[in-house]
């Protein structure tokens, strides 16, 4: 997708590997948002950081040296966003060094390219990425952001010049305390080295003073492979690398003196004749293994005394340093850039319409952001987001918000869950082992490191009591895992946990045995629900079909749990229907406050959503399921917030459309409403638009997604940085389903079953192309009239059956890279 003008404003594209911190390419080419220090903060900036080229010409006579960057643009002043804020030290530089030109960025997930439209007689190119491998974590999960930069000259006269990347050592930082040029209280005692190595020349920025345990301690390294790359290891000011560019300059050795640190700076001099193209590839790479529980926890507040809890990172167990980073990634960067190019590739390249495959590719940001994080013994942790400006009210500004592993915002995650299922998997681990109560309930946080006392019966914290939505989101997600290559053996390990959590959940919200929940129902809502309402209920309906389904693999009799659906179904409808919507009903005795009574909810229908997904069939009559989404659209879908009353967030503004949780189209809204009515949330339109495009409801299910993208099309928001409470909001990850509506597509692990039945929307005539994922690889499904290929770019695809638009083809056969799968269709 191209990005020019103001579309480069609020631009910011992650880089870095799963659980290992990022660092952003701004849409003007800058480095910004340095959050590898183990705690995201979105405003986090290591000057002196950047990329710059001297460039020389006898005759006629040119001598410039140049900030590969464009020029930073002025903020837009949208609410609760940063992505568009400019770092004081990059402001500077620019007052330095002039920037090389106005940019283009071409950019799908993972990689960019920014072409820069420059007065200087050479063109001027940088492509960026870090490795994508859907099904291999390890490869997904690497510390580096890899730059490769392409100087053409398309003049009749030659030029020579120093192509240059310039990194502070920020070893000692704790990721959040201002930096002011190379001052800060943490640093001190900092060394750079110059290391070569197989034609790669390397600054290795370390601080050996530091203890082992030290939160700070760790390396970074720039690397280059420009062969005869000349070397600054140590200097102070911008100044200094300009004087070095322009000519031999005095090294400075010896560790940095109390309270400073030191920037480096690679150069590789080049030569290029008329017409003559060159290519030089740079890489940052990192290690810092000391990540601690150093953000505040839901619940009572313990006294743990002097103890500091060490989690650390799966990602420093794999490599020792960040040399041996820097090394293994080389060895392989070819083929890992040509697996993430494909990657990318295959959703610009597929027949998904409009702007669909360049924004669903987007969606692996979230899963890639700080939210998410990998401990050293390897257990998955994830925040709801980054604390930044969206959670100023409660949280500050940097961190994780709301740890960990919320179960009832992460009910809408798919992402992580299609790409790295064991990653997934292992959060149901945690679940069953480590969160779940004696009692069978499972909160909705889990507390690190996970050896503590975990939040049973005790208060919580958004909601006080454990979340109902939550607990029936893990039965759904269970099953979900078991389709997606958990495989029986561990549902048959996992079976009398989710047993004890249904046997829960019964005795509490319907001990009657008629298949409706009532009473107090904690939710996502940060609020306590109560009567009769198809939020919780469609969750329940999915959770208990979702259970009969698992019974049956077990060969168990799961005659109760269809019973209970069957009569939980036709009370619901009865109750809550109203031929427009489904509404919410109060008992006389519960309190109007914080529900929504007779109003829309946006996510009415969410367990049809999972139902779906999941292959569980119609949870309510289909025609009412049709007819309430038509009337979701009808009345809470905006366009134009100008005139809106925002009591709380302001995630749509101006001449925006987004959806809204809840509207009350023919009056009686409480006096207090249900918490966060008025507000929109991308993840609750992903999952309302997705259900949309399942029903067929295609003009609605675009309307949604367009307004979403329009609003995150860097003019005023990030396309790659969805806010709701915090930056990265994992909600958002919900987006992933809308690929799996647009193509049709599901995978059954259990019987090697993959289905594919595109929308009209997502072919050209009959034929189509779109990229799909299993458990064990991923790959490219393309149909003509007469057949259908399926070209596995990385793992394995097994294959026993294909649905093609409603028509099983037999195969039983493996697809593998560069053995392609093609099968007959007539």
């Amino acid at each position: 997708m191209r990005y020019t003008g103001d579309n480069l404003r609020h631009f910011a594209l992650p880089l870095g590997g799963l659980g290992t911190g990022t660092l952003a390419l701004a849409g003007n080419g800058a480095l910004r948002q340095w959050q590898l220090h183990n705690i995201g903060n979105h405003e986090g900036h290591l000057p002196d950081s950047f990329f710059a080229l001297r460039l020389s010409r006898v005759e006629p006579p040119v001598d410039e040296i140049r900030v590969l960057q464009g020029p930073s643009l002025s903020p837009s002043g949208t609410p609760l966003v940063t992505d568009d804020v400019v770092p004081s030290g990059e402001a500077r530089l620019q007052e330095l060094l002039r920037p090389v030109g106005e940019p283009t960025v071409t950019a799908t997930y993972p990689g960019a390219r920014v072409d820069f439209d420059t007065d200087l007689p050479i063109d001027v190119s940088m492509d960026v990425f870090n490795p994508l491998v859907p099904s291999d974590a390890e490869a997904s999960s690497q510390p580096v952001a890899a730059f490769s930069f392409t100087l053409h000259n398309p003049g009749d006269i030659a030029v020579h010049g120093k192509l240059a990347g310039a990194l502070q050592n920020s070893v000692g930082w704790d990721g959040v305390t201002p930096i002011d040029g190379v001052a800060n209280s943490l640093y001190g005692g900092n060394t750079n080295r110059i290391r070569r190595h197989d034609d790669w020349t390397s600054l290795v920025l370390e601080n050996t003073t530091l203890p082992a345990d030290h939160p700070g301690a760790g390396q970074l390294v720039l690397t280059t492979d420009g062969a005869g790359a000349l070397t600054c290891a140590q200097w102070s000011r911008p100044e200094e690398f300009i004087a070095f560019l322009n000519g031999p300059t005095t090294l400075v050795s010896g560790a940095s003196a109390p309270g400073s640190t030191w920037n480096g700076g690679l150069a590789v001099p080049f030569h290029l004749d008329p017409g003559e193209t060159r290519q030089v590839r740079f890489l940052i790479a990192w290690h810092f293994p000391n990540r601690y529980v150093d953000f505040n926890q839901f619940g009572p507040r313990h006294d743990y005394g002097h103890s500091r809890f060490w989690l650390g990172n799966a990602y420093t167990r794999r490599t020792p340093d960040a040399v041996a980073v820097a090394e293994s990634f080389i060895a392989r960067w070819p083929s890992l850039q040509a697996l993430s190019t494909a990657w990318a590739d295959a959703f610009e390249s597929s027949t998904l319409p409009g702007e669909a495959g360049s924004r669903l590719a987007a969606l692996v940001a979230d899963v890639r952001s700080p939210t998410v994080f990998q401990t050293a013994d390897g257990t998955v942790l994830g925040f709801e987001g980054v604390l930044g400006a969206s959670t100023v009210m409660w949280g500050g500004r940097s961190g994780g918000s709301c740890p960990l592993n919320c179960t009832h915002v992460w009910n809408y995650e798919q992402t992580l869950s299609r790409l790295f299922p064991a990653l997934e998997r292992n959060m149901r681990d945690t679940e069953y082992d480590v969160m779940q109560a004696p009692e069978g309930y499972i909160p909705h946080r889990v507390i690190a490191p996970t050896y503590h006392r975990q939040l049973w019966d005790v208060v919580i914290g958004g909601p006080e009591e454990p979340a109902l939505d939550g607990m029936l989101g893990n039965v759904l997600k269970t099953y979900r895992e078991v389709r997606h290559g958990a495989g029986l053996e561990w549902l048959r390990d996992r079976w009398p946990n989710v047993q004890r959590l249904l046997t829960h959940i019964r005795r509490k919200w319907d001990a009657d045995g008629t298949g409706v929940l009532r009473g107090i129902q904690p939710s996502t809502h940060d609020i306590d629900l109560c009567g009769v309402n198809s939020f919780m209920g469609t969750l329940w309906l999915a959770a208990l079909r979702a259970a009969e389904e698992m019974a049956l693999l077990l060969g168990e009799d799961a005659k109760e749990y269809r019973t209970l659906f069957e009569a939980g179904s036709k009370a619901y409808d009865e109750l809550l229907y109203t031929g427009e919507y489904y509404r919410q009903i109060l008992s006389p005795e519960e309190k109007p406050d914080f529900q929504w009574g007779d109003g829309c909810l946006a996510d009415q229908l969410i367990g049809q959503w999972w139902a779906h997904q999941l292959d569980l069939g119609y949870l309510l009559p289909q025609d009412h399921v049709k007819t309430a989404l038509r009337n979701v659209l009808r009345h809470n879908l905006r366009t134009g917030f100008a005139d809106f009353q925002h009591p709380y967030r302001v995630f749509a503004d101006g001449d925006d459309t987004g959806l809204l949780m809840c509207t009350w189209p023919h009056g009686g809204r409480p006096d207090v409403p249900t918490r966060y009515c008025d507000e929109v949330w991308t993840g609750s339109e992903y999952q309302v638009a997705a259900h949309c495009l399942y029903e067929g409801l295609i003009d609605e299910g675009l309307s949604i997604l367009q307004g979403l993208w329009n609003r995150y099309d860097g003019t005023r928001r990030n396309p790659f940085n969805p806010i709701e409470c915090g930056d990265h909001y994992i909600r958002n990850a919900a987006g992933w389903s809308v690929l799996e509506a647009l193509t049709g597509y599901r995978y059954n692990a259990l019987t090697a079953t993959l289905t594919f039945a595109p929308l009209d929307i997502t072919r050209t005539n009959d034929d189509w192309t779109v990229p799909f994922v299993t458990p064990t690889g991923w790959g490219v499904a393309t149909k003509s009239p007469t057949t259908l290929t399926l070209t596995c770019h990385a793992g394995t695809i097994n294959a026993h059956t294909i649905h093609v638009d409603g028509t099983a083809l037999p195969v039983n056969q493996t697809a593998e890279p560069g053995k392609p799968l093609v099968i007959a269709t007539t």
